[in-house]
């Protein structure tokens, strides 16, 4: 549709001598278009569109309002709304839950940038990056392990064939010493080698964090876009690093790796801070390498301790102090010692045991243990159900007994 002035102005290209195709040239209209408006005498009045009314219009709200709430399918809310009236297929329902569903998936991918300070924090992730034969014919699964600094952007990559607790501090220790320190703060995926629940760590690793002082966060459930900075890095590791290159082992290909991080990953500009990150790195204030003796990663083993106090440890049973019981420890041999640690403390401490199952115990743990439950023999729990006796109870006499038994 022409509106006024346009009208006018095609009235005017003509009456200026203008052909009809030279006109429809300036204008950017058919020549159609500019032979009606030269014929009509007015532009021709806008037309008010008919709103089509919806089977859906009296549930709108209630659907608006259930989605936002639940996000639940078009099957289970056409369930819902089908005993309040509504008599169309889901195919409508879907149609109108469409536009919904593509802006919450929107929105979940929206991220705020977070700048960290400097010294702050570093980003660590796994990226799995494949399945190889070695010299003897069985399949080994490769992990990148990937640390970025988030003020510098500096970054760390150490392949190997564990994603185990023991592997992942190794790896954190080797990349301490490769930034020469380490930052304030860790930000990494609720795994299980850090967290073993929601509300219980790791204590191996706990007990890692804490010789160097450092703050552990893990990212928000469900959203691994809080710790952007290294998810994107796995990516750049596998295509800017593995993709189309050979390795002879797995000492090459962490060689090769190191001079890859020298002399691209971390001496280009990067895209981000405008800036190289090793040249960043020495604003970064790390804590020094040289502050603390490195962390001694002996061989240790996370057990839980079972309700009688006990853990199982190279095919022995040592006790612990009853709090303790149903809590996740670490275990340790060190020095011909069993060593038993919860959070930062050490808890119990054993001679090894000189042969297999062999039960090695401490009075003190036991006396308190037995003190413990005796002291809760007698607390019933109350049944969590009722039985009310309403009906007037009956009594026989007892020639009834002495009747039954002739």
């Amino acid at each position: 549709m022409l509106n006024m002035e346009e009208w006018m102005e095609i009235r005017s290209l003509r009456s200026d001598g203008h052909s009809i195709k030279a006109i429809a040239r300036m204008t950017g209209r058919s020549r159609n278009t500019v032979r009606r408006a030269i014929r009509e005498k007015g532009p021709r009045p806008f037309h008010q569109e008919v709103v089509k009314r919806s089977i859906l219009d009296p549930f709108k709200e209630y659907l608006k309002r259930r989605f936002a709430e639940t996000a639940l399918s078009a099957i289970r809310l056409i369930q819902e709304i089908r005993p309040m009236g509504y008599k169309g297929s889901v195919a409508t329902l879907r149609r109108f839950l469409e536009p919904m569903r593509h802006e919450a998936g929107r929105k979940k991918k929206l991220t705020v940038r977070f700048e960290t300070a400097p010294g702050k924090q570093a980003q660590v992730d796994w990226g799995y990056c494949g399945r190889f034969t070695d010299t003897s014919g069985n399949k080994v699964s490769i992990y990148a392990f990937i640390m970025v600094l988030g003020f510098s952007r500096m970054m760390y990559v150490e392949l190997t064939t564990s994603m185990a607790t023991a592997t992942l501090i190794r790896s954190h220790i080797n990349a301490f010493a490769f930034f020469g320190g380490w930052p304030r703060e860790l930000l990494l995926d609720n795994m299980k080698q850090v967290r073993l629940s929601q509300v219980e760590w790791n204590p191996l690793f706990l007990d890692f964090a804490n010789h160097y002082g450092l703050s552990v966060v893990t990212h928000r459930v469900r959203r691994p876009r809080t710790k952007g900075k290294v998810e994107r890095m796995v990516g750049y590791v596998k295509n800017n690093f593995l993709n189309g290159r050979s390795f002879a082992s797995l000492d090459d290909l962490n060689a090769e790796a190191r001079h890859w991080l020298s002399h691209t990953a971390n001496s280009r500009m990067h895209a981000t801070t405008g800036q190289v990150p090793l040249e960043l790195l020495k604003a970064e204030g790390l804590t020094l390498v040289t502050s603390t003796v490195p962390y001694q990663l002996n061989e240790t083993v996370v057990r839980r301790v079972n309700w009688e106090g006990f853990v199982q440890f190279c095919r022995s049973r040592y006790s612990v102090p009853p709090e303790c019981a149903g809590k996740s420890v670490v275990v340790g041999l060190r020095d011909g010692k069993v060593i038993i640690r919860s959070g930062d403390m050490i808890v119990a401490e054993h001679e090894s045991a000189s042969k297999p199952n062999t039960i090695v115990a401490t009075r003190q743990h036991i006396e308190k243990m037995w003190r413990l439950s005796m002291d809760g023999s007698d607390s019933a729990v109350p049944p969590r159900w009722s039985l009310t006796f309403d009906q007037s109870v009956h009594s026989r006499p007892l020639t009834a007994y002495e009747e039954a038994t002739v």
